[in-house]
């Protein structure tokens, strides 16, 4: 259906894709697979006609032999939605706040002339399609959960049926149950033959979702293709060593068993948070030793992190106690008590300020502690911990990298020398690649420092990589807890099995060649 013929593309004189060849056929689904900064999105962009002022391509995009790369605007007009659909990676930033669902579904038919009831009735039809059937037209993004919101935005996507769907990481930011969801939603939509054959290219850096989806995969790296092939060979014989290091970082290997003494550093004893009628956490209790890292699994709005905060003190609880080394926490923590209890959360550079340079952002913690004399000392040698340098000291946020990004804020909560870290969907936003150095990092640094981490995250693959024991979430409640080992053997809650269930994974046998 659609072809790059030797796309090369660059961007003020600056090289982004090179001598790029893909073919997305009718009917099949094609994953595009590569860390950030490979070029994926580009190639995308390119593929959809949104390519950013100052970009030249040379080579060819090909629809049904007519060549896309010198189109007029108004000419990409008529081929955007009808031929080719989009599905961009966060839907809260890609639907329009202040419009409905129904309106935003709605609005490419009728700006191509249908009528208005027309156009509201094909967007029913979409929206009853991917599973909206009992949500009114009249909803606004943000009375929907992140799986409903991708959901409009598939339906936007396919409201005039095109022959080419794009997805650009649909998935990256859902639970593992939400994400099974619509990756079978869109496996449906090419493989339902009233679609004449509707193709589909699935942009991710997850292997295992591309496992589970794709008949064909090509791998990108530095905007090149690398290594392309059926899915199940590529798996089985591939070639690349980028290739092999992707795969390997997909399949951390589970936490060797430890045996960890019970040296209590964290408490929570009946734990009940609630906002007006609606009780958030219930009844909780946990007990996180020194030396452990215990994992909280639940997907989004299960309490894990209203939980957090109540843990860290920043958000007072309706019942129960929590005793931090020993002594009364939350939100009746001392400011030296607080040094103890660090945390790190999901995404660095929207936790930090833009305009501190990483000294200040470091250092930020002392505003609440009291700053020591050898605050600069303690600054270096705690981006020495994480690996990065005192040349460091003196950069912003923005010239580093997303991995180097969660490392400058474990650094940030390590200054303050504390026993317990809490991490926040920590490694969720990261490559695999990335997120296997930082898993790494994390585990180094709790063997010499005899940290105690609680692990939050809805990552299974993750979890099961770092945690020694794990605590199931489930509407504010511990459904299930246990060795890690234990738990993802032997299952006891249904719930439990259904996550485990719906995790993407390799198969073990295409990956024992």
């Amino acid at each position: 259906m659609i072809e790059l013929a030797d796309l090369s593309l660059s961007i003020h004189g600056m090289p982004i894709l090179r001598n790029v060849d893909l073919t997305v056929a009718s009917g099949e689904i094609t994953g595009l697979v590569g860390e950030s900064g490979s070029g994926k999105s580009m190639t995308a962009l390119a593929m959809i006609g949104l390519l950013p002022s100052g970009a030249t391509t040379t080579g060819a995009i090909t629809l049904d032999g007519r060549d896309l790369t010198h189109l007029r605007e108004r000419d990409w007009l008529g081929i955007r939605g009808t031929d080719i659909g989009m599905i961009f990676q966060e839907p809260m930033t890609a639907l329009n706040p202040v419009q409905t669902i129904g309106a935003q579904v709605s609005e490419t038919l009728r700006l191509r002339g249908t009528p208005r009831p027309e156009a509201l009735r094909i967007a029913r039809d979409r929206l009853d399609r991917v599973g909206l059937a009992s949500i009114p037209l009249d909803r606004y993004p943000h009375e929907l959960s992140g799986g409903q919101r991708q959901r409009v935005c598939i339906a936007l996507a396919i409201a005039h049926r095109p022959r080419l769907l794009i997805a650009d990481e649909p998935t990256t930011a859902l639970d593992v149950t939400t994400q099974a969801d619509i990756l079978d939603l869109l496996r449906g939509l090419v493989r339902d033959g009233s679609d004449d054959g509707m193709a589909l290219l699935l942009i991710t850096h997850d292997l295992g979702v591309v496992a589970g989806l794709a008949d064909h995969v090509a791998v990108m790296r530095h905007g090149e293709i690398v290594e392309r092939g059926r899915t199940e060979t590529l798996f089985r014989t591939h070639a690349h060593a980028y290739t092999r290091d992707l795969l390997s970082a997909s399949r951390p290997l589970p936490r060797a068993a430890r045996t960890i003494a019970p040296s209590p550093v964290l408490q929570a004893t009946d734990i009940t948070r609630s906002y007006g009628g609606f009780r958030a956490v219930a009844d909780v209790n946990l007990t996180l030793n020194r030396g452990e890292c215990l994992g909280l699994v639940g997907e989004s709005g299960c309490g894990k992190s209203t939980l957090a905060r109540a843990l860290l003190g920043l958000e007072p609880v309706q019942g129960g106690r929590i005793d931090l080394l020993g002594k009364p926490g939350g939100t009746a923590m001392t400011r030296a008590d607080r040094a103890k209890i660090s945390v790190v959360f999901q995404d660095p550079y929207g936790s930090f300020n833009p305009r501190w340079t990483v000294r200040k952002l470091v250092q930020e913690p002392f505003h609440l502690t009291g700053c020591p004399r050898d605050a600069e000392a303690r600054a270096t040698d705690a981006l020495n911990q994480v690996g990065l340098t005192v040349g460091d000291l003196d950069k912003y946020p923005h010239e580093f990298s997303g991995g180097q990004r969660q490392r400058i804020a474990i650094a940030r909560a390590l200054i303050t020398e504390p026993e317990v870290l809490v991490l926040d969907e920590a490694v969720s936003a990261l490559d695999v690649r990335v997120r296997a150095q930082v898993l790494a990092l994390l585990e180094n640094l709790q063997e010499r420092l005899g940290l105690a981490y609680l692990f939050i995250t809805h990552d299974l693959t993750v979890v099961r990589a770092i945690a020694d024991r794990i605590l199931i979430m489930r509407a504010g409640r511990i459904v299930e807890q246990g060795k890690t080992a234990q738990v993802f053997d032997a299952p006891q809650h249904d719930y439990t099995r259904t996550l485990i269930a719906a995790a993407p994974v390799i198969p073990a046998d295409w990956l024992a060649a």
